[in-house]
C-alpha cells in the first residue's frame, strides 16, 4: 500500500503543497464538500483510537504503582506528558520523540516477550504447555476465520488512512527516503513477536486475570525484578505515546487548517493559527480522556472499530489514483453507506448478515462502500475535463521520474 498508494499521495502532496488529507480530495475531485466529509470521518474515528493509547498507558501506570495511582489520574498523567511536548514542539517534537520511542519499543517488546516466555522454559516449551492447557488458543474456531480475515485487512488499511499517516507521507523529503518507510515499518513489526509471546504466556501464568489488557505489567511485576519490569513498562508506554502524539498533532492540524481557518476566521496570522492548534490539542485530548473514563471495552475491539472507520477513506483514495471515471457523487455515496453500515453493525446487535456476523462488520461496511462507489460513479457525471487533464499531466510526471 505504501508503494501503490502512499507514493502517489506523497508525490501529489509535494507537487501541490497539500497540508491535510482534505487537500488531496479537494484537489483530486474538485470538491470542498467531499474533503470536509473525509476530514470529519477522520476526526470522529481517530478519537477512539486515541482513546486506546491513553487507556493502555494508564493501565501501565496503574499496575506499576501497585494501584496507588488510580486509572483516572494515571490517564491524566500520561496525556500531560504528551501534551507538553506536542504543544511546545509540534511535528518536529513528534518526529524526534518517535525515534527514541521506536528504539525503546522495538528492543523492549522483543525482550519482554522472550523474558516472559522464558519463565515457562522458552517459547517452544510455552507452546507445548499451551497445547495441553488451552489448545483452543492454537487454532481458529469454526466461526473465527472471518474475524481474522477482517482484522488483517481493516488494520493496515485503516492505519494507512489515519490522518497521522497522511501527515507523515506529506512530510517525507524525497522519493528515496519514502522508499525506506515501508521497510522500516515492516522491520518494526518484528517487535510484535514479543506481544504475541506475552499474550500466550499470560494464558498459562495468569489464567484468572480479570482485565486481559493489563496482562503485561501484571506478569512483569509479579515474576520479574522491579527495575527491569519498570524499564520494560517504559518501553511499552513508548508504543502508546508514539501513536498518540502523532494522532493528536494530525487531528489538531485537520481542525485548524480545514475548518477554523477556512470557515471561522480566515484572517488569522500564522502565529495565531499555531495557538488555535495548541488549544485544539488540549480539547481533543480532553475528549479522549473522557472517552477513556466512560467508554469501556477491550482495547483491540475499540481499535478495530476506529480503524474500520478510517479504512472507508481508502475507496475514494484508490478511485482518485487509479480510476478516471470516479466521481464526487460516487465517493460521497460510498463513504456515507460505509460509515452508516459500520455504525449500525457496531451498535445494533444481530444486524450483521451471514459469515460477516462473526467479527466481519467493518469489512462488510468497506465492501458496501466499494460497491456503491463503483455503481454511483459509473452512473453520474464525470469530474471536469480540465481537472482530469491537469491531473493527467501530473501523473505523467510521476511516471516520467520513475517514482512508481
Amino acid at each position: 500500500m505504501y508503494f501503490a498508494i502512499g507514493k502517489k499521495v506523497w508525490f501529489f502532496g509535494k507537487r501541490n503543497n497539500y497540508i491535510t488529507p482534505k487537500d488531496f480530495f479537494k484537489h483530486q475531485y474538485g470538491s470542498e464538500a467531499l474533503g470536509n466529509i473525509i476530514a470529519v470521518v477522520m476526526l470522529i474515528f481517530t478519537l477512539p483510537y486515541l482513546q486506546i493509547q491513553l487507556t493502555g498507558g494508564a493501565y501501565l501506570i496503574e499496575v506499576a504503582s501497585g494501584g496507588i495511582i488510580r486509572f483516572e489520574f494515571a490517564a491524566l498523567l500520561f496525556y500531560l506528558v504528551i501534551i507538553i511536548y506536542v504543544w511546545s514542539g509540534g511535528l518536529r517534537a513528534v518526529a524526534w520523540t518517535d525515534i527514541f520511542y521506536g528504539v525503546l519499543l522495538f528492543f523492549g517488546m522483543i525482550f519482554a516477550g522472550f523474558y516472559i516466555a522464558d519463565l515457562l522454559g522458552g517459547p517452544s516449551e510455552m507452546f507445548s504447555q499451551l497445547r495441553e492447557v488451552r489448545p483452543e488458543n492454537l487454532a481458529l474456531h469454526e466461526n473465527a476465520w472471518m474475524a481474522w480475515i477482517a482484522m488483517f485487512i481493516i488494520t493496515p488499511v485503516g492505519s494507512l488512512m489515519g490522518p497521522q499517516l497522511w501527515t507523515r507521507m506529506y512530510a517525507v523529503k524525497s522519493a528515496r527516503l519514502f522508499n525506506l518507510m515501508p521497510f522500516l515499518l515492516g522491520f518494526a513489526a518484528i517487535a510484535y513477536i514479543g506481544s504475541m509471546l506475552v499474550g500466550n504466556s499470560g494464558v498459562i501464568l495468569e489464567p484468572g486475570v480479570e482485565e486481559a489488557d493489563k496482562i503485561l505489567p501484571i506478569i512483569l511485576y509479579k515474576y520479574g525484578p522491579f527495575v527491569l519490569a519498570s524499564f520494560l513498562i517504559a518501553c511499552c508506554a513508548a508504543a502508546a505515546m508514539s501513536t498518540a502524539n502523532s494522532q493528536i498533532h494530525a487531528m489538531s492540524a485537520v481542525y485548524t487548517v480545514d475548518f477554523h481557518s477556512t470557515y471561522i476566521n480566515k484572517n488569522l496570522t500564522e502565529k495565531q493559527l499555531v495557538w488555535v492548534g495548541r488549544w485544539c490539542i488540549l480539547i481533543l485530548s480532553a475528549i479522549a480522556y473522557v472517552m477513556a473514563l466512560f467508554v469501556p471495552g477491550l482495547l483491540v475491539n475499540i481499535g478495530l472499530v476506529a480503524l474500520a472507520g478510517t479504512a472507508q477513506v481508502i475507496v475514494p483514495t484508490v478511485g482518485a489514483l487509479y480510476w478516471k471515471r470516479s466521481t464526487v457523487a460516487g465517493a460521497v455515496s460510498g463513504l456515507l453507506v460505509g460509515i452508516i453500515a459500520l455504525v449500525i453493525f457496531t451498535f445494533i446487535p444481530g444486524t450483521i448478515p451471514g459469515p460477516f456476523a462473526h467479527g466481519g462488520g467493518g469489512l462488510l461496511a468497506l465492501i458496501l462502500n466499494t460497491i456503491v462507489f463503483i455503481i454511483v460513479s459509473s452512473a453520474t457525471k464525470e469530474r471536469p475535463k480540465d481537472l482530469i487533464e491537469e491531473l493527467g499531466v501530473q501523473f505523467d510526471d510521476f511516471y516520467a521520474q520513475k517514482y512508481e
